[in-house]
């Protein structure tokens, strides 16, 4: 009999982080035939512009998720639970469904902590590539310090936020480890 070839690890980035220049990397194991673990983290250090006009979404991520595979693993459509902790110094900037208000005129340091679900599909697009769009909606508790918006900035006061939204969008690029087996 032929070997048979099994995926067991792969690693991943998100296209759409690198597009607000966010470096991203992920790794995704396998826990049983129809079940993996994502572990996904992301870092933001950059500043844009100075003073008054500084622009920055200065962040750490961690975001573990399990995936169920209803088909085959990394092949198709999943379901995933996710955690999601991130700590963060934004300001200056619009993003939309932000459920920080006015951060284009504030700056918010804290950290948010949360979970939610997501769908996902993958496609193969070679023995070890494939692509993943993925998508999640979840609960995300914010703790932060606001300050007028500007390098330092005069403290403004601190608040909490509960918040029910997106809490994970991907277009992934993924690199799949194979490991031959022999067969019986």
């Amino acid at each position: 009999m032929s070997p048979v070839q099994a995926q067991r690890v792969a690693v991943k980035t998100n296209a759409l982080y690198w597009a607000t220049t966010t470096p991203n990397l992920g790794v995704e194991l396998t826990l049983s035939p129809a079940v993996t673990l994502d572990l996904a983290g992301s870092f933001n250090p950059w500043k844009f512009g100075s003073g008054e006009s500084e622009k920055k979404i200065i962040h750490f991520s961690l975001r573990p998720e399990v995936r169920f595979w209803p088909y085959e693993r990394w092949d198709g459509h999943f379901l995933g639970i996710h955690g999601l902790w991130t700590s963060y110094n934004a300001g200056g900037v619009r993003i939309p469904l932000s459920p920080l208000d006015n951060l284009k005129n504030s700056r918010y340091e804290g950290y948010a902590a949360g979970a939610g679900f997501s769908y996902g599909y993958h496609w193969i697009l070679s023995p070890h590539w494939n692509l993943e769009l993925t998508a999640g909606i979840g609960y995300l508790y914010f703790n932060y310090d606001r300050y007028r918006c500007g390098k330092c900035g005069e403290p403004l006061g601190s608040a909490h936020k509960h918040w029910f939204g997106p809490t994970n969008l991907g277009v992934s690029f993924i690199y799949l480890f194979k490991e031959r087996k022999s067969g019986l």
